[in-house]
């Protein structure tokens, strides 16, 4: 038996060409950020945590440098 996804977006807004809408998928009960600027043509996602969710939506560009960040900066396993 295959679990449907159900995705919901929970919050939408565009401001200076930039589109950001928050997603919750039902299977795995995850919330996903999606940004896209019209401008520079420039699109990104990302998952962002339960108690961050709002904060996330109203500074993606932080949470996207904070998500690089921590992928730069990951230890390799040995």
């Amino acid at each position: 038996m295959s679990a449907t996804a159900v995705r919901r977006e929970l919050a939408h807004r565009v401001s200076n060409g930039v589109s950001v809408s928050l997603f919750w998928d039902s299977v795995g009960d995850r919330l996903n950020l999606e940004v896209y600027d019209e401008t520079s043509d420039e699109y990104f996602e990302l998952d962002v945590p339960r108690g961050r969710a709002l904060d996330a939506f109203q500074h993606p560009y932080a949470y996207r440098a904070r998500a690089q960040a921590l992928e730069f900066y990951e230890p390799l396993a040995a």
